[in-house]
């Protein structure tokens, strides 16, 4: 099994965007074939490389051009967006996808985008908890009364209730919003307490604890399958730096989050162990019998498709080889 991760990254040294994101649809067409389980779309604004702006466009058209490919939105920055219309979106993204979105929510952390959209940074966690509030009320396709007006998304959602919905972070914030509302956590760190102090927030509100997902500091986020493990650092080793440089930037002083490197050079990511791997096939083999998949970032720091679309290959042969009942 393999997951599939675009954040559309479109740095001046990559591919232009049109194939990029050509190629993310048309990839996500030919991976659900081949073993792939998820697609995973993220959000940033206002970003030098063009980072991924509007995830719930992007999910659309891959919906369209698939028919059991589960797709997930991780995270979407609550605070930037009207519930109102989040709602409707999402309740339209339903029904396109015949209920294969889900959604991880976020707060954010980057200043920049606060100001992009000229939403006050320190009133996050507060605006966080109003929308949601409110999205989970409209998401259930009832009319409802809002600060004295009248609410009503329609069409309503084909998934009873609306799309699964978790909050994503890694503070004690995060996992005492999401017990709050009855909702999973996607955790990007996994401090000592963080799950137990989640459970028991959970039970305190009157709510089982959802489904929880806690990082594994020793596995990779970020996986590509070669024939050639040294000529593939060569090739790819640039674009894979950009991204880690680049989503290291975003995050200052922040040492919890499990799929951040700090390295500042190829060789130096090459040789820490941490969230970028290069695999061969006999290796990824190895973990896929071991029960793991293959988290994939085809198109990661704007690789030209014509140089990402053999390393999908790849990690497709080694599904096929590892459980042969994966293909059709």
């Amino acid at each position: 099994m393999f997951t599939l991760r675009f954040d559309m990254r479109a740095p001046e040294s990559g591919a232009p965007t049109t194939e990029l994101y050509a190629a993310a649809i048309e990839m996500c067409a030919w991976a659900e074939k081949r073993g792939a389980i998820a697609a995973v779309l993220s959000e940033h604004h206002g970003t030098e490389d063009g980072h991924l702006p509007a995830p719930l466009l992007l999910a659309a058209a891959i919906a369209a051009r698939t028919e059991r490919l589960a797709i997930m939105l991780a995270a979407v920055v609550l605070p930037f967006w009207d519930p109102v219309r989040l709602a409707e979106e999402m309740s339209v993204l339903d029904i396109i996808s015949n209920g294969r979105v889900s959604y991880a929510l976020g707060i954010g952390h980057r200043a920049a985008e606060y100001e992009h959209f000229g939403v006050d940074l320190r009133r996050r966690g507060q605006l966080a908890d109003a929308k949601l509030a409110l999205l989970l009320r409209l998401l259930r396709g009832e009319p409802v009364s809002h600060q004295g007006r009248r609410i009503h998304v329609t069409p309503r959602c084909v998934t009873p209730g609306g799309p699964p919905i978790m909050l994503a972070g890694g503070s004690p914030a995060a996992a005492k919003r999401a017990a709050r509302h009855g909702l999973g956590l996607l955790a990007q760190a996994n401090p000592p307490g963080l799950r137990q102090l989640y459970e028991s927030q959970c039970r305190a509100h009157g709510h089982e604890p959802g489904p929880a997902r806690f990082p594994d500091g020793d596995a990779p986020t970020t996986v590509f399958v070669a024939d050639d493990v040294d000529k593939a650092w060569h090739e790819l080793g640039p674009y894979l730096l950009h991204d880690a440089m680049t989503a290291a930037a975003y995050r200052h002083g922040d040492e919890s989050v499990a799929s951040i490197s700090r390295a500042t050079s190829v060789n130096a990511l090459r040789t820490t162990p941490g969230p970028y791997r290069i695999w061969t096939t006999e290796q990824a083999i190895t973990q896929l019998r071991g029960d793991a998949s293959l988290p994939l970032l085809p198109l990661c720091g704007g690789l030209p498709p014509g140089l990402a679309w053999p390393y999908l290959e790849n990690a497709a042969s080694a599904v096929a080889h590892a459980d042969p009942m994966t293909q059709n």
